[in-house]
């Protein structure tokens, strides 16, 4: 089997090209990234010597064709990720995340390969009570989800128009090793290890379900071996929280006082609370593993312990 892996040196990617190691050694493993600030070589480096790397974009096509080629799946990882940026400035996230979503599509198509989208439970925006399910109205309210759920559109339709084999994943959110300082999790740990005040948005109250990326890994995995050309399945760690709850958590864990919350103006069209029905999935044989306060300790560890990986990106 011949995996090729966009983005598979981003956060989520890279766990998943570790594990895919770990399970199948027989596996060969080509990951196309474009080493951007949220993808990093140092995040592969234990795993170098048995993977091929290509350093491309997904906007290029030829770059793309270089991975497909000769592979039987494609696991689409690489994506602008931070709602912040998007809210910024969308460009970015229109063009790599909605053409280059495109452009691996025709890769795909080309070259008869399956695709396993990476999507993201922002797609449905927020919901106040109950869950999500799968064939909910996707209702995104910022730019970076409205992106996601554009290219999930893409896919369904070369589904539906070229009969290519097409599954999609929508997870709530992941937390655990490799993640970038910009995302609320690696910030609050690293933040208190220094001493530094931790922004929090509002009053802290909006909710996220938390996924430790390994469970999410072996989901995704699962997917790719037993779920349907065409479906979609939503991924959750059913661990919801407030952000506020998880930032006193880390102080918690790490023996730093409350005092060091300073709480900031919320972003605009901030969702309130994320939530999926993972029946679905279950169905095929999968739950989470990691409960919160066990994957937050592993995580904490695992900055505490990385130093050198984090440290010149607070210079950057």
């Amino acid at each position: 089997m011949r995996v090729a892996v966009t983005g598979g040196a981003g956060f989520i990617g890279s766990n998943f090209v570790h594990y895919l190691l770990q399970k199948h050694s027989d596996w060969q493993i080509v990951v196309l990234d474009a080493l951007t600030y949220a993808g990093r070589k140092e995040n592969l480096q234990d795993v170098w010597e048995k993977i091929e790397f290509v350093k491309g974009s997904i906007r290029k096509r030829e770059d793309v064709e270089k991975v497909v080629k000769g592979s039987d799946w494609v696991v689409h990882f690489a994506a602008e990720t931070h709602v912040d940026r998007s809210i910024l400035d969308s460009s970015e996230f229109i063009l790599t995340n909605v053409y280059g979503t495109q452009q691996v599509l025709e890769a795909c198509r080309k070259f008869d390969c399956k695709l396993l989208h990476i999507s993201t439970d922002e797609v449905y925006g927020h919901i106040l009570k109950g869950s999500f399910k799968e064939e909910d109205k996707l209702n995104p309210r910022n730019p970076y989800a409205a992106s996601k759920a554009a290219a999930e559109l893409f896919c369904r339709a070369y589904h539906e128009t070229y009969g290519l084999h097409v599954v999609i994943t929508r997870s709530t959110n992941n937390y655990g090793p490799y993640q970038h300082p910009e995302k609320l999790i690696p910030k609050t740990i690293i933040y208190a290890l220094q001493g530094k005040q931790i922004p929090v948005y509002g009053s802290g109250k909006n909710v996220r379900d938390w996924l430790f990326v390994e469970d999410n890994c072996e989901a995704i995995e699962l997917v790719m071996r037993k779920g349907k050309a065409g479906e979609i399945y939503n991924i959750a760690g059913k661990q919801e929280l407030q952000n506020i709850e998880v930032v006193k958590t880390i102080l918690r864990l790490l023996g730093r006082p409350e005092s060091l919350i300073t709480f900031i103006k919320d972003r605009p069209g901030h969702d309130l609370r994320y939530s999926l029905d993972i029946s679905k999935i279950e169905a095929l044989g999968w739950k989470p593993r990691m409960n919160f306060e066990k994957g937050i300790k592993l995580t904490i560890n695992w900055y505490k312990a990385n130093v050198w990986w984090w440290k010149p990106l607070l210079k950057k």
